[in-house]
């Protein structure tokens, strides 16, 4: 019998919008060519419109797949926590090592998110209740398919997620602090109602800044 090969990644970590999205999926070694041949690669490579469409097709190779949220509040928490073990990278390498757990794969790849992608793996191995063998790298959406096709799942799973906040919210643009709606939106939201709503990282240094900034403004009018 092949081996059962898994790949995780995440969609959405340096958004000031929403969850951060990581999924994983199980697949058997053999099929592993078969990505390939449908087109599957790095997830920022391709358009929308073809995420959507190799989205299902990934499912039907796949063993099984997994898609874990990990809330703004949550993000928050992990970022202004003062123990070094608690920051982002930690948290995301602990939500990953429930991914490996649920999937239980003979080998694992991830897109490593701390720099030094050695510890990364480690900290995944460390939280998970399975043991398996964890390959953590830079880049590995685009160097292994299987970690293509979880950061595709991820990321059609935030797109989704990011439009039905737009519709509750009303259109703050992408979500990235690169975005200038995105940053109007942080401003003209803390002006009409004095703290955000869930779906923003306060901890954000850009979100923090445009509070002060409105409560100072108050502070002068009084």
């Amino acid at each position: 019998m092949g081996k059962l090969v898994s790949g995780i990644d995440e969609a959405g970590r340096g958004c000031i919008v929403g969850p951060l999205v990581i999924a994983g999926l199980l697949i058997k070694e053999e099929n592993l060519p078969t990505l390939t041949k449908i087109g599957v690669k790095d997830s920022k490579l391709l358009s929308p419109k073809k995420r959507e469409a190799l989205f299902p097709e990934i499912i039907r190779l796949a063993e099984k797949h997994i898609i874990l949220k990990v809330t703004p509040k949550e993000i928050d928490c992990a970022v202004e926590c003062k123990i070094k073990l608690k920051k982002l990278n930690w948290l995301e390498a602990k939500t990953m090592a429930q991914i490996v757990t649920f999937l239980e794969p003979d080998i694992v790849y991830v897109d490593a998110a701390d720099v030094v992608a050695e510890r990364f793996g480690q900290d995944i191995l460390e939280t998970s209740t399975f043991k398996t063998k964890i390959v953590s790298e830079h880049k590995a959406d685009c160097t292994y398919p299987v970690v293509s096709a979880a950061s595709i799942i991820a990321k059609v799973e935030r797109d989704n997620t990011i439009a039905a906040l737009r519709n509750e919210y009303g259109d703050f643009g992408s979500g990235y602090l690169s975005d200038s709606k995105t940053q109007a939106f942080i401003v003209d939201w803390i002006k009409s109602h004095k703290d955000y709503p869930d779906i923003i990282r306060k901890s954000w240094k850009p979100a923090k800044e445009a509070k002060n900034q409105q409560q100072t403004k108050q502070q002068k009018l009084f």
